[in-house]
């Protein structure tokens, strides 16, 4: 929601890690004067706030975010496009880094528990059920195959591997211990610092054991080292980052697809020809020149040439249009057959193309309501499993009588491990990610996670008859000719007068006759009286055109029908002769009937809300199976029926972006059916870029699936911690003598992480019900 007198800033944030990372940052912002709403994005790892720039400004927010251990910039000013290409940049760099730093700590790991072989004792490692595994099927034919392995000097194997882990502890593991350290000076923690107290744990023991054995040995205890289990959860918890990453990228593809789109160069005509030129150079009124084949570089206008036009990347809907003289044309479309040129009429910034694509970035970086449950938890998570950590090491120390000390850092550095929260914040951001960016490849623009969320529950929804339920552009429906006078001689006459006016009647009359391939004649003395008709000399004749009281005033007694049609009628005349009668109305769109059916199928209750008279409401109702109609309403009228309504259900509202914008605000979602360039992108909280009310129902579904696909990311990382800690607590070990190993907590952990991106990702495989085959947009 925009809130009057404020700026909005998004920043990108480097440095969270995980769900407390996000709620870190959320609450620093929170409670920031000046800051009216914040949303910090884990997946995108940005912050975008809205505040009060008399209050506050933008370099003080910047410090805000830095103060709370993470690290924020101003970025220069630029298109969306800029910025997504942006993220992109940092996201293959990130997956780069990330694959690179797994695949060495893996490797490394891997290699280290092989020489970490003759070690295996009877202590920890026996216990562990990956170690002890291992060291039974592994030692006997490894002996017989590297006999010199085994007959290496420990305290030479303990060295060498204190050098290994020390040299992935400081590379591939390094940023787990800095952001620990710059979380611990801020007074906070993060999965960062679960990681490095229990890796840092592991280790400081190891190398203890490694330097100074004889302490070990003089208690009765072997000196057994961890430095393989510290490399292999560093590499495992590395390589669950590099997953992540992969999947993140994934999240955001439909967004790249969209900054795709846009041409790089643009051919453009000038006095010394046809150049081509860099699309930012192009400027308004260029003429541009587009072949067949070739995608529209700016939004513009035709000028000379026709074509069909594939406009899909914005509707969704996979059948050219065709495009000629005097039409619109738009960025990023696809020009499928003849050549045409344009004057351009938007660039840069601001085509239809970039603000789609800053809308979805938008979108992207807001948050559903949804995630207040996880911030709550998040909020509290990290030190709730420092205290079942340290809860967990006194249980097994004062316990266990064979080796408890190592045991209860076992279990403590398990517990530590396997509990790293990136699950829980990966668990709603995704979704919404994911689900804005399918929502696009149907012509569903959703402006962030709130509408997302809430479109699935809306119990009502209220459609606007003109320009939502119908098509919005007068048509002529019938046609009666007097008699002694014929259709076709009604029509000529008609459209040679009308050719001289812009009013819409009067273009439906003339597009009609020309579609019956009658040739509008020329006229002389044209005449239009406002709201009556107009008056023009057609070969001689004074011809008359308009209603029955404008005839009337010519002298001319019009036929009047038996039964009032569902239209405006347009009377004719000829030197003092009645002629005819046009029936003009605005036609109900082909699919709005079925639209309306499958709406009830899901279970909403479907009103018209009109500022038409009762009879046309109910004439256009009774086509399309609406049986509650609200008429002869004023926007104002229309503002009060929706929160009437509101105040017993969950109100949605369709209506045309524009008359329509305060009922579609006072709605709980609001629904902007757009066309074209003319597409009112700020008026609803969803924008339909398809004239098409089964895109509303698309909307629905997809925002029911998504929510749903919350739910079970949320779900599954909570029981993931509620199963996972008590195991890696030990609460096996009684029964089965089994003490999970920190390796497997580590493995368990970044596969949760997967999971859940993983689960998200399966909304790009979504579908709307009914209504013939899915429809599909630029993604296809």
């Amino acid at each position: 929601m925009l809130l009057f007198g404020m700026d909005t800033l998004t920043l990108p944030v480097k440095g969270m890690t995980c769900a407390a990372c996000q709620a870190r940052v959320q609450r620093s912002l929170e409670k920031a004067p000046g800051v009216a709403t914040a949303a910090v994005n884990l997946m995108l790892n940005s912050a975008t706030v809205t505040f009060d720039p008399a209050t506050t400004t933008p370099e003080r927010i910047v410090e805000v975010i830095n103060d709370s251990g993470y690290q924020a910039e101003l970025v220069a000013p630029g298109g969306a496009a800029e910025t997504a290409e942006a993220i992109d940049h940092d996201q293959i760099e990130e997956f780069e880094t990330l694959r690179l730093r797994a695949a060495v700590a893996v490797g490394l790991g891997l290699l280290a528990m092989l020489v970490s072989m003759p070690l295996m004792g009877t202590g920890h490692l026996a216990m562990d059920p990956l170690m002890g595994w291992a060291a039974r099927v592994f030692n006997p034919p490894l002996s017989a195959a590297f006999p010199w392995l085994f007959g290496l000097d420990h305290n030479l194997i303990r060295y060498a591997l204190l050098v290994a882990t020390a040299g992935v502890m400081g590379w591939a593991g390094r940023h787990f211990y800095v952001r620990a350290w710059t979380a611990m000076r801020h007074g906070t923690a993060n999965m960062s610092t679960l990681v490095a107290i229990g890796t840092g744990a592991a280790f400081l023991l190891s190398l203890v054991a490694t330097v100074n054995p004889g302490l070990f040995e003089a208690r009765g205890l072997a000196p057994e080292v961890y430095f393989e289990a510290v490399i292999l959860i560093l590499g495992l918890l590395v390589l669950g980052q590099a997953l992540e990453s992969r999947a993140k990228r994934q999240t955001t593809q439909a967004l790249r697809r969209l900054v795709d789109l846009t041409p790089k160069t643009a051919r453009v005509r000038r006095q010394d020809g046809e150049l081509d030129i860099p699309i930012e150079s192009v400027t308004r009124g260029d003429r541009v020149v587009v072949r067949p084949g070739e995608r529209i570089p700016v939004d513009g206008r035709i000028v000379v040439g026709q074509s069909g036009v594939d406009e899909s990347m914005v509707t969704g809907e996979p059948l050219p249009v065709e495009r000629g003289p005097g039409d619109r044309v738009m960025a990023g479309t696809v020009n499928t057959s003849g050549a045409f040129e344009f004057d351009a009429t938007a660039v840069g910034s601001e085509t239809t193309l970039a603000r789609i694509v800053k809308l979805m970035h938008d979108a992207q970086s807001t948050r559903a309501p949804i995630q207040k449950q996880a911030d709550r938890i998040s909020a509290i998570f990290v030190p709730v499993v420092v205290g079942i950590a340290l809860a967990t090491f006194a249980v097994w120390y004062w316990s266990v009588e064979s080796a408890p000390f190592l045991r209860a850092l076992t279990a403590a550095i398990a517990v530590l491990v396997i509990a790293c929260p990136c699950a829980m914040g990966l668990a709603v951001p995704t979704a919404v990610m994911v689900g804005t960016g399918k929502g696009a490849e149907l012509g569903v623009l959703i402006k962030g996670g709130e509408a997302l969320e809430l479109a699935g529950s809306l119990e009502t929804l209220v459609l606007d008859k003109t320009g939502t339920i119908t098509t919005g552009k007068p048509s002529v429906a019938e046609t009666t000719a007097a008699a002694g006078h014929s259709v076709d001689e009604l029509l000529r006459l008609a459209a040679a007068v009308e050719r001289n006016s812009e009013h819409p009647i009067a273009v439906a009359v003339v597009r009609y006759a020309e579609s019956r391939g009658i040739v509008p004649g020329p006229s002389e003395g044209f005449r239009a009286v406002s709201g009556l008709g107009a008056v023009a000399l057609v070969d001689g004749s004074l011809i008359v055109v308009g209603n029955a009281r404008f005839l009337a005033d010519y002298g001319l007694r019009v036929e009047e029908p038996d039964m009032p049609p569902s239209g405006t009628v347009v009377y004719l005349g000829s030197n003092g002769v009645y002629v005819g009668r046009i029936v003009v109305a605005d036609t109900v769109r082909e699919s709005s009937s079925g639209a309306i059916a499958r709406l009830k199928n899901l279970g909403l209750e479907v009103v018209m809300l009109s500022g038409d008279s009762q009879s046309s409401a109910h004439a256009i109702a009774s086509q399309v199976g609406i049986s509650e109609v609200v008429s002869d309403q004023l926007p104002e009228g229309k503002v009060e029926e929706v929160r009437r309504r509101g105040q017993r259900s969950r109100v949605g509202m369709v209506g045309d972006g524009i008359n329509d914008a305060p009922a579609l605000a006072a709605a709980a979602v609001g629904f902007a059916m757009g066309s074209g360039t003319d597409v009112a992108i700020e008026a609803g909280q969803i924008t339909l870029m398809r004239p098409d009310l089964n895109a509303v129902a698309d909307a629905i579904e997809l925002s029911r699936s998504t929510v749903r696909t919350m739910r079970q990311n949320l779900f599954w990382a909570f029981v993931y911690n509620v199963i996972g800690i008590p195991i890696a607590a030990g609460v096996l070990y009684p029964a089965w003598r089994i003490q999970l190993s920190p390796i497997l907590a580590s493995a368990a952990m970044a596969l949760s992480s997967v999971s859940v991106v993983s689960n998200s990702l399966r909304l790009r495989r979504f579908r709307p019900t009914a209504q013939g085959t899915p429809r599909q947009g630029y993604a296809k």
